[in-house]
């Protein structure tokens, strides 16, 4: 928009915005102004555009990440899911003053299930008789995996702000059923940067769905964990690596923002 067309009102989110008025419609979308960044990764030396960037954070909830959510309640051991949890803080401050922009993925079903299939409901509750998707913890009665519960809620120690953007998500890629291409695509964003857990599930599986999609994938590994066993951490490197994308660190990310950021 130039300077005659001060009097256009904005429609639409920057990149994807147009200029209107009862008569114009500009549709040109100007870009917005590139952030060049220069990272390091174990694979190869990415020359990328910030402007352009978002980090996907999957599953950091309490579901999965607390001594109290439906993981440790069938036997599991979370403290390999609560690793991300300091790196991420050390990180995401520095992304927003970037304008990276945070997405939160998180698991978080209809209270209906109506879009979750039998052999979905199956992983979660193998026999018919445990606690499974939608049902009440018995230590504080929180609904398994529902939006809206404390199940489905990012752990507190993470800090969010309110210019994050977060997605219930309903399978283990975030992408399946979800507005989070749309929304990706709506704000211009074709680098992805990808957190969270477990690492061989949930963060592997959208990390492959956004390859599939276009869109340029690095794995930052000190943000990613799994209460699996080590073999599929080292697995999901190798997949990364060899046939979806790229693996980085939350350092690297840091040392590669402009100064004024960190």
């Amino acid at each position: 928009m130039n300077a005659t067309d001060s009097h256009l009102s904005s429609l639409g989110v920057a990149p994807n915005a147009w200029a209107v008025d009862e008569a114009i419609a500009d549709i040109t979308r100007p870009p917005l102004p590139p952030q060049p960044a220069t990272l390091p990764t174990e694979t190869k030396t990415l020359r990328l555009d910030l402007a352009k960037a978002a980090i996907l954070i999957i599953d950091m909830q309490n579901d999965f990440c607390h001594p109290d959510g439906w993981l440790a309640h069938i036997g599991v051991d979370v403290t390999p899911a609560r690793a991300p949890i300091e790196p991420l803080n050390q990180l995401l401050s520095s992304l927003r003053s970037t304008e990276v922009s945070i997405i939160w993925v998180n698991w978080g079903n209809r209270p209906d299930l109506l879009n979750i299939s039998a052999g979905l409901r199956h992983v979660y509750n193998p026999t018919g008789t445990g606690v499974g998707l939608g049902d009440s913890l018995p230590s504080n009665g929180a609904k398994v995996l529902m939006a809206g519960s404390w199940a489905a809620a990012v752990v507190e120690e993470l800090q969010q702000d309110t210019r994050d953007i977060r997605v219930d998500k309903y399978r283990m890629s975030g992408f399946w059923d979800t507005p989070l291409d749309s929304i990706l695509r709506n704000l211009g964003k074709t680098t992805l940067f990808f957190a969270g857990v477990n690492a061989d599930q949930c963060v592997m599986t959208t990390l492959q769905d956004a390859n599939f999609l276009g869109y340029d994938c690095i794995l930052l590994k000190d943000c990613t964990a799994t209460t699996s066993p080590e073999f599929c951490m080292e697995a999901t490197l190798y997949n990364v690596k060899q046939c979806f994308g790229f693996v980085s660190d939350s350092q690297a990310l840091l040392d590669a923002l402009p100064k004024n950021s960190n």
